[in-house]
């Protein structure tokens, strides 16, 4: 972490994160493929649910983003028994977060689907879905902590072993579950939560048998309040800042729904296409985050700025391929969805739109990222809800009165020019407060 060249570090940490994210977006996008072989409403259940999936990830990689950053920050100062706490507490607070979502999603699964529309194939299979990914969402919450453990001691080999192998279970037993059995829309849920459960077993199996620098003592374990509230100083704002994207699309399937369930329908495909893009920046991101915290508490400044900026040269990379692909190929991206005429009248133009904010998203991803890994949870925070609540659901609604659906996704690039802009200043901030005083 303080010796290597940084670039050989950063691809060395970030690749196999980066691999094993494409990975697992390429296993979501598998689910709602054959999810669409059925109907376009079971299509649109699972796109219903996606705020209720991302709120459950949101939890576990917030919490997860406050553990990499107090464990990586304490062995860069040699704290080891801060060190182990980190991630004994770490364990703890994932359980308490299943259990949240487990009793959570068994009361309120129906009643979150009949708010949104009164389609009874899109209500009956958005239930199902989403009451199997909550109950049974153990395994997401154990698998997302225990990598965190291990892309924190520089381990992320592992991690990605741990993904690919779920995401390869997952994708084998979905049209299995969902064709064979018969299941439907539930079969997709069952899929992806053995999935999950079998990326949490091999997850502790590395843990136990390779991480070295961290040792975990369940036996007369005790949670730490000074510890947790530690890891939530910096997980809290991960955490609501992610959380805001459920609401975000939780109202934006509101205004899109009063023009069409099929609008609902294209939102839905887009959100799972464009993890294609943005989940290998997250993966970047998290081979960052630890290499970032580390010299901070070493007291290398030049090695932090090194790192982010060629984070952000990375970043920006990947989503200009990105743009690419949505501005030349969006019709043969919606394809593979089995979309009619209608959705492909309407989906060309949105991913073209859409895919528009891409270019600067990839400098604020990276920006946020390094606010959490020197303790400024709070400027993410701040960014997150400019982007997504204070300018793009307003100007959503606003675009939404003229009548016109084309007009209501260009909301996500006014999003990304604000929140770029309010990026830019918190730089200047952070170099003043945090870097300077280091040289």
């Amino acid at each position: 972490m303080g010796v290597l060249p940084i670039n050989r570090l950063l691809v060395t940490m970030s690749a196999p994160i980066m691999l094993s994210m494409l990975v697992s977006a390429l296993y979501n996008v598998v689910d709602s493929i054959f999810v669409s072989r059925i109907s376009e409403n079971a299509l649109n259940a699972v796109g219903l649910a996606f705020p209720v999936q991302n709120l459950m990830i949101a939890v576990a990689t917030g919490t997860g983003v406050g553990i990499n950053a107090l464990l990586s920050k304490s062995l860069g100062e040699k704290n080891f028994e801060r060190a182990n706490l980190a991630a004994s507490n770490g364990l703890f607070l994932a359980v308490c977060s299943y259990v949240v979502f487990a009793v959570a999603g068994a009361l309120f699964s129906r009643t979150f689907f009949l708010v949104q529309t009164d389609v009874a194939e899109i209500v009956e299979g958005g239930t199902a879905y989403v009451t199997i990914c909550t109950v049974c969402s153990f395994g997401i919450f154990l698998q997302i902590a225990l990598e965190r453990l291990l892309q924190s001691t520089g381990k992320s080999v592992y991690s990605m072993v741990t993904q690919l192998l779920g995401a390869a279970i997952n994708i084998v037993l979905d049209p299995v579950f969902i064709f064979v059995l018969d299941m439907g829309v539930a079969g997709a849920a069952v899929a992806t939560v053995l999935g999950q459960i079998a990326s949490a077993v091999f997850s502790v199996y590395f843990n136990m048998k390779k991480n070295t620098e961290i040792s975990i003592q369940l036996r007369g374990f005790r949670p730490n309040g000074a510890v947790i509230r530690r890891i939530y100083s910096v997980g809290v704002p991960s955490i609501i800042m992610a959380s805001i994207g459920s609401v975000m699309t939780f109202s934006l399937n509101k205004i899109l729904i009063g023009f069409t369930t099929t609008a609902t329908a294209v939102l839905g495909v887009y959100f799972k296409l464009q993890s294609f893009v943005f989940m290998p920046v997250f993966g970047l991101n998290n081979g960052m985050v630890p290499i970032v915290a580390y010299n901070f508490g070493a007291r290398k400044p030049e090695r932090m700025l090194g790192t982010v900026k060629l984070a952000v040269l990375y970043a920006t990379g990947i989503m200009v391929l990105g743009v690419a692909a949505f501005q030349l190929l969006p019709d043969v991206l919606l394809g593979f969805f089995e979309a009619s005429d209608f959705m492909l009248e309407i989906g060309v133009p949105a991913l073209r739109t859409i895919s528009i904010h891409f270019l600067l998203a990839g400098f604020g991803i990276v920006s946020s990222s390094m606010f959490q890994a020197l303790g400024h949870g709070v400027l993410s925070l701040v960014i997150s809800l400019v982007r997504q609540l204070v300018v793009l659901l307003p100007a959503a609604w606003l675009l939404s009165l003229s009548g016109r659906l084309e007009l209501v996704w260009w909301a996500f690039p006014l999003s990304e020019l604000a929140s770029t802009t309010l990026c830019i200043m918190f730089h200047r901030y952070i170099y003043r407060k945090e870097i300077l005083p280091l040289t």
